[in-house]
């Protein structure tokens, strides 16, 4: 892979981890990290767990208050919201907003804490986990995970009985916001299906092509179909069997989302054993996601895992980064993880001997491909760490080192960004983006030589 960026010197470098750590820093709120101060006012679930990812190596006390603080918002059902909201900062800033949401007409929803009502992927064990092997006080960093394993618990017993409630093996999600990869192309054929009279979209105003280029964002009529949704949820007030029997037009086996709680199953397992707390439970379930996964996931003609639509009862074909990323959580066998790296290093998602930043979130080749428009193409730097978590398993030791460089070269040529051009290294998206920041954060520390090579 011909990498198209300069090398950093060690004075850069250092100035590249200050320059991070003042990013947490500016999005700190007091008593979480905002993803960034304009566009996303408030505490996201996943985004706060790669953030804590980075906190873990230089400030244990952000890192525990970032995943406490996201815990109190946890639904009585165990549900971890996508958002806990700021109402006392900013919720001006940002649509859909509490009032929108209405998540108080639940009666699992917190007392005194206004959520979103939908979630975002489990990798929640997964950030306590990391933070028992990498902080510097292992002792506490213990203690910390007793503290919140019932919690963890919980959670996972909500996405088992609620979002598999057939005990299928896998859960499903309910709205696109679920994935983290909000107008991925895995969606298209799903939000085209649905059919909105315009009497049942309710009334909003977009706030996000405010502080980004429109054409960086989702479609309007994506966003419609994004609001029809929560609406169909509220009307129900959160009621999972509700939602799920009144035909929800979007129940869907999600590739990412079923890995993330694989690899979080195996990672509560294993802090089961440090508390003294039983761990096959956890190790039940993450063997059986795996299988399932092999089994109903797995398109052998593409060389990828891809998501299953329960509506239509069928696989959805879509070339997406999220297709490669089982090997994070080392559900593939040795000769499909072989596929894998295959496909990933042809030039559909930067081969080696391309003159590009890996790793696109969408097919290069595909007809609908754009390398600025969200997650329709642009490199992002957490489906990069999770690459490079996976890959660097096996041995495939050339492409992990520039996946590993891109991590960190991307933030150097254009900032903080929320996502990056796979060929030129443009930023995009919201500057300043905390995960960008904590996860190159993440990667430098854990080395033990920050030289680029």
């Amino acid at each position: 892979m011909k990498n198209p960026a300069p090398e950093i010197t060690e004075k850069e470098l250092n100035e590249l981890i200050q320059s991070a750590k003042d990013v947490l820093q500016a999005n700190w709120s007091g008593s979480f990290t905002r993803p960034s101060k304009n566009q996303y006012p408030h505490q996201w679930s996943w985004d706060s767990v790669f953030i804590a990812f980075g906190y873990t190596h230089y400030d244990k006390d952000r890192a525990e208050q970032e995943l406490r603080h996201l815990f109190e918002g946890q639904w009585k059902n165990g549900m971890i919201p996508q958002i806990i909201f700021d109402q006392e900062h900013q919720s001006e800033k940002y649509f859909p907003g509490p009032d929108f949401w209405q998540s108080e007409t639940s009666p699992n929803a917190p007392d005194h804490i206004k959520t979103s009502g939908i979630c975002q992927p489990p990798i929640h064990a997964t950030g306590v986990r990391h933070l028992i092997e990498y902080a510097p006080d292992r002792e506490r960093a213990v203690a910390f995970a007793s503290e919140i394993f019932p919690r963890l618990k919980a959670w996972h017993q909500y996405l088992d009985r609620e979002r598999d409630p057939n005990n299928e093996g896998l859960v499903y999600i309910r709205h696109p916001w679920e994935s983290g990869q909000d107008n991925s192309p895995i969606w298209d054929g799903i939000l085209n299906r649905i059919e909105i009279e315009p009497s049942y979209i309710p009334a909003y105003s977009r706030k996000d092509i405010n502080n980004v280029e429109p054409d960086e964002r989702p479609s309007k009529p994506e966003y419609d179909t994004y609001v029809y949704l929560v609406n169909f949820f509220r009307e129900r007030k959160y009621d999972e069997a509700k939602i799920r029997n009144d035909d929800c037009p979007f129940l869907v086996q999600d590739v990412l989302f079923n890995t993330l709680l694989c690899k979080a199953n195996q990672d509560l397992a294993e802090i089961a054993e440090i508390i003294g707390e039983n761990p096959e439970p956890f190790k039940t379930r993450a063997d059986q996601i795996a299988d399932k996964m092999n089994d109903k996931l797995w398109l052998d003609r593409e060389q990828m895992y891809v998501d299953y639509d329960l509506k239509a009862s069928k696989q959805i074909q879509a070339r997406v980064l999220s297709g490669f990323l089982p090997i994070y959580a080392s559900i593939p066998d040795q000769n499909r993880k072989q596929q894998i790296f295959e496909y990933l290093n042809t030039h559909c998602f930067c081969q080696m001997t391309d003159s590009c930043f890996p790793a696109p979130s969408y097919d290069r080749s595909g007809d609908d491909y754009s390398a600025r428009t969200y997650w329709r193409g642009p490199v992002w730097i957490n489906m990069n760490w999770l690459l490079y978590e996976g890959l660097k398993q096996y041995g495939f030791d050339d492409y992990v080192k520039q996946v590993r460089n891109s991590i960190i070269q991307l933030p150097f040529l254009s900032g903080f960004r929320e996502y990056f051009d796979t060929n030129s290294g443009e930023g995009y998206g919201i500057e300043n983006f905390s995960w960008t920041a904590a996860l190159l954060l993440d990667i430098l520390y854990r080395e033990e030589s920050t030289a680029i090579q």
